[in-house]
C-alpha cells in the first residue's frame, strides 16, 4: 500500500489537540447517541422491548476501533430532514453520487461508491434495505442514522469498504403518545406526518408512523407524490424475551429527471429550472413492501441471543426521455443548442430475503474481560430487469429532428414529436445467494488496552439468466473477510485506535463471454483518536484512513461495449467529527473530511471507453467537505424556543469520468427557528440555501447534471400529545 501524504500530519495533529482539549468545552447536553437512548426510555416505568443492535455487540464509543457518527433525534429535527440525502450531507465523509434521475439514493463513503446501476446499499436496523428499487428513502419513521465508517465485512458481510449507513427505526416505547406535523413549503410543497403509539396491556406496544407528500419543484413541470406507512408492534413474551415486528410500505410517483446540461463544458447557460425530458411521459412508480421481525432472548445479564428475518419486495416502472450520451449521436456537440434524446422504458422488480441468528456475551477470566459475538446469516437477492430503448441513428446518416427526438435547450417545446416506441435491450434476472458465519472477539487485557479480532466466511453464489437469448452464467465464491483492531485508553476520556480489514462486494452483470464478474475486493487501514466526556455530553474523533480497491468494472479493451473487472483505485484521507453541547443550551456539530480518491491504473471508463489515467480522481468525490451546525435552546415568556442554522461546504468534484469536466464548489447556509406556542403546539420556520447559491449536487456526464434547489422556505406546525 502507498503511504499517506505528509500533508495529513498537520490536520491530524491539530484535530488531535482539539479532541484532547475538548473537556474544556463540555456542557450539559447529551450526545446524539445518548439522546436517542434517553428518548427511548419509558416515562411510565413499563418495559421497552427494543432489541439490541444486530451485528454490533455492546461497546461504548471509546472501545470501538473505528470511526462512527450517530445522527440522533434532536439533530434530525434541527435540520427538519425529509429525505436521506439531507441527513447524509451532515457527514463530511459521504458524497452524493448519480441518483438515477432522482429515483434512488446514491452516495460514496470515503470516496467509494457501489454498483452505479443499483442504489447505494444501506441498512435498516442491521438488515440490508438499500438493495432493490424502493425509490429515495423518506425519513418518516427513522429515529436515528448511524454512519459506521471503515470496513465492516468481517461482521456485516458484503458491502462497501468506505463504510456502512444504518437507519434506526422508530419502535414502540410502551407509552400512549403521538405527534401530527403539517408542512407547507416553497414550490407548492405540502406534507403531513403522523406518529402515534399506545399500549395493549402491560406486554404489548403499538406504533404507527405514516406520511403523505404532494410537492412541486423548482424544476419546470416536475412534481412528485409519495406516501407510506410503517406500523410496528413490540411485545414481551416473558421476563427475558422480547419481539418486535415492523412493516414498511411506500409508494412514490417521481418524474425521471436527468437535470441540466453543460455546453462545451460550461454550466449555467440555461436556467437551473429547465426540464429537458418530456412531461408527457408521466411519473415513474417506485413501491416497497417490507417485513422485519426480531426476537431477543436474554439468558443472563451477560449473554443474549438475537434472531431476525427480513423480506422486502420492491419495484420500479416507467418511461423517460433523456439526453443521449453517445458522441456520434449527440447533435448538441455540433451546434451547441439541439439536444439529441433517447427514450427508455424500465420494468424492474427485486426481492430480498435474509435470516440471521447471533449470540453475544461477555465473561471474565481473572482481570481479563472477554466479549464475544458469534452469528450466522443467509440471504437471497433476486434482481429482475426488463429494459427497452429507442435512440437516434448516427449523425453521419443525417437523421431528422424527429429521429433525434430533438429539443432546443434554449427554447424547449414539449410534445413536438410523437413519443417513439422503445424496443427490447435488456431482459434478464440475476439471483445472488449467500450464507455466512461470523465471529468477533474483543479482549481487554487491562483497563487501558483492548484487542479486537474478527472474521467472516461467506459462501456466495450468483446466477445470471439472459432471457433474451437463453444464456445462463453462474459463478460461486468462498470468501473470508478478516479484521483486526486495537484500542488504547490513554485516559478515561481519550482513546487511540487502529484497525485493518478486508472487504468484498459482488458485481452485477457479465462480461463478453457471458461470465459473471469476480467480486470487487478491498483492503482498509484506519487509525485515530477519540474523545468522549465522562458524562457522554461531548464527543470528538480524528482519524486517517487508506483504502485500496480492486476488480472495479472498466471497459473491455478487446470487446467494444463490454466491461471487465480490471480497475484499481485508492482513497486516502483525514476526518474530524465533533458533536455535543459547548455551552448551556448551545449544541454544535462539526464534520470535516479530506478525501484523496483516485484511479491507480490506466483503464477506460466502462460507459464510453474514454481513457482514464492513473492518478485521475474518482467522479463526484470532493477533496474537502465541511458541515457545521449550531442550535440554541432557551425560553421566552416561559415557552421553549430553539433556533440555529448551519453551513455546508463541498469542494470541486470531477463531473465526468475520463474528462476534465468539473462541478464547481459550493457553500450553502440555512436557518431555522422553532417555538412552543402552547402546550404541545409548535410552529417552525426553515430557510434553506439562504443566499440562493447556484449549486450542482452530482453528475454522471456533462449532459446529466443535477442542479441543487434554490433558496426555499418551509413552515411546519406540529401538535404533540
Amino acid at each position: 500500500m502507498k503511504p499517506f501524504r505528509t500533508g495529513l500530519a498537520g490536520p491530524l495533529l491539530g484535530a488531535s489537540i482539539i479532541a484532547l482539549a475538548a473537556p474544556l468545552l463540555a456542557g450539559t447536553a447529551t450526545s446524539a447517541e445518548a439522546e436517542a437512548e434517553a428518548e427511548a426510555a419509558p416515562d411510565n416505568g413499563l418495559l421497552v422491548t427494543a432489541t439490541r443492535p444486530a451485528y454490533r455487540g455492546e461497546f461504548d464509543a471509546l472501545e470501538v476501533p473505528q470511526a462512527e457518527q450517530v445522527i440522533g433525534p434532536q439533530l434530525l429535527r434541527d435540520i427538519n430532514a425529509l429525505d436521506l440525502n439531507a441527513v447524509l450531507d451532515l457527514s463530511a465523509s459521504i458524497a452524493r453520487q448519480n441518483n438515477f434521475g432522482g429515483l434512488w439514493n446514491a452516495f460514496a463513503v470515503r470516496g467509494f461508491v457501489g454498483d452505479e446501476n443499483l442504489p447505494s446499499n444501506y441498512l435498516v436496523n442491521g438488515f440490508n434495505a438499500g438493495r432493490g428499487f424502493a425509490g429515495p428513502r423518506d425519513m418518516s419513521g427513522i429515529e436515528a442514522v448511524e454512519i459506521l465508517k471503515g470496513p465492516r465485512a468481517a461482521v456485516f458481510g458484503r458491502g462497501e469498504p468506505g463504510g456502512t449507513v444504518n437507519l434506526v427505526t422508530k419502535r414502540p416505547k410502551f407509552e400512549s403518545a403521538g405527534e401530527i406535523r403539517l408542512l407547507a413549503g416553497s414550490f407548492d410543497t405540502w406534507r403531513a406526518d403522523a406518529d402515534l403509539q399506545t399500549t395493549l396491556g402491560d406486554a404489548v406496544g403499538v406504533r404507527f408512523v405514516g406520511f403523505y407528500e404532494d410537492a412541486g419543484s423548482f424544476r419546470d413541470t416536475v412534481e412528485t407524490r409519495r406516501f407510506g406507512f410503517m406500523p410496528s408492534v413490540a411485545a414481551k413474551l416473558g421476563e427475558a424475551t422480547r419481539v418486535v415486528y415492523e412493516l414498511e410500505y411506500a409508494r412514490q410517483e417521481i418524474p425521471f429527471d436527468r437535470g441540466v446540461v453543460a455546453v462545451n463544458g460550461e454550466l449555467g447557460l440555461i436556467p437551473r429550472s429547465r426540464f429537458l425530458g418530456e412531461p408527457g411521459e408521466g411519473p415513474n412508480i417506485a413501491e416497497v413492501l417490507g417485513h422485519q421481525i426480531e426476537l431477543q432472548h436474554d439468558f443472563s445479564d451477560n449473554w443474549s441471543a438475537l434472531v431476525g428475518i427480513n423480506y422486502r419486495d420492491t419495484s420500479l416502472s416507467g418511461t423517460s426521455t433523456e439526453a443521449e450520451l453517445t458522441g456520434s449521436r449527440q447533435q448538441l456537440f455540433r451546434d451547441g443548442r439541439t439536444l439529441t434524446r433517447q427514450r427508455r422504458s424500465r420494468d424492474y422488480d427485486a426481492t430480498y430475503f435474509v435470516a440471521r441468528a447471533e449470540l453475544a456475551g461477555n465473561f471474565m477470566t481473572g482481570d481479563i474481560n472477554h466479549r464475544v459475538l458469534i452469528g450466522a446469516d443467509t440471504d437471497r437477492f433476486e434482481n429482475d430487469q426488463v429494459f427497452l430503448r429507442a435512440r437516434a441513428p448516427s449523425l453521419a446518416s443525417n437523421p431528422t429532428e424527429q429521429q433525434l427526438q430533438a429539443i432546443d435547450i434554449f427554447n424547449p417545446v414539449y410534445g413536438r414529436f410523437p413519443l417513439p416506441n422503445p424496443t427490447p435491450l435488456t431482459d434478464r434476472v440475476e439471483v445472488q445467494k449467500a450464507t455466512g458465519i461470523y465471529a468477533q472477539y474483543q479482549i481487554g487485557f487491562s483497563e487501558s488496552f483492548e484487542l479486537r479480532i474478527g472474521g467472516r466466511y461467506d459462501d456466495y453464489d450468483q446466477r445470471l439468466t439472459n432471457r433474451a437469448n437463453g444464456q445462463v452464467s453462474r459463478t460461486g465464491e468462498n470468501r473470508f473477510s478478516p479484521q483486526v483492531g486495537a484500542v488504547w485508553r490513554a485516559t478515561p476520556e481519550v482513546s487511540l485506535y487502529a484497525t485493518y480489514g478486508e472487504n468484498f462486494r459482488p458485481l452485477t452483470g457479465a462480461d463478453f463471454a457471458g461470465n459473471a464478474f469476480d467480486p470487487n475486493q478491498s483492503e482498509s487501514l484506519e487509525a485515530g483518536i477519540k474523545y468522549a466526556a465522562a458524562n457522554g455530553r461531548l464527543t470528538a474523533t480524528a482519524s486517517v484512513f487508506s483504502i485500496q480497491q480492486g476488480n472495479i468494472l472498466v471497459a473491455d479493451p478487446v470487446n467494444a461495449g463490454f466491461t471487465i473487472a480490471g480497475g484499481e483505485a485508492q482513497s486516502r484521507g483525514f476526518e474530524f467529527d465533533l458533536e455535543g453541547e459547548i455551552a448551556p443550551g448551545l449544541d454544535l456539530w462539526v464534520s470535516y473530511a479530506y478525501v484523496d480518491a483516485e484511479i491507480e491504473n490506466d483503464v477506460a471508463d466502462p460507459d464510453f471507453a474514454r481513457p482514464i489515467r492513473a492518478g485521475d480522481r474518482l467522479i463526484n468525490v470532493p477533496e474537502h467537505t465541511l458541515n457545521v451546525q449550531l442550535a440554541y435552546s432557551t425560553q421566552i415568556a416561559a415557552r421553549d424556543v430553539r433556533f440555529g442554522g448551519g453551513v455546508l461546504h463541498v469542494g470541486e468534484r470531477l463531473g465526468e469520468a475520463g474528462t476534465t469536466f468539473e462541478l464547481p464548489a459550493y457553500t450553502l447556509a440555512r436557518l431555522f427557528a422553532e417555538a412552543e406556542l402552547a402546550s404541545g403546539i409548535r410552529l417552525r420556520l426553515d430557510i434553506d440555501n439562504l443566499f440562493d447559491t447556484t449549486w450542482y449536487a452530482n453528475s454522471f456526464s456533462q449532459l446529466w447534471v443535477q442542479p441543487g434547489t434554490p433558496r426555499n422556505a418551509r413552515v411546519t406546525a406540529s401538535f404533540a400529545f
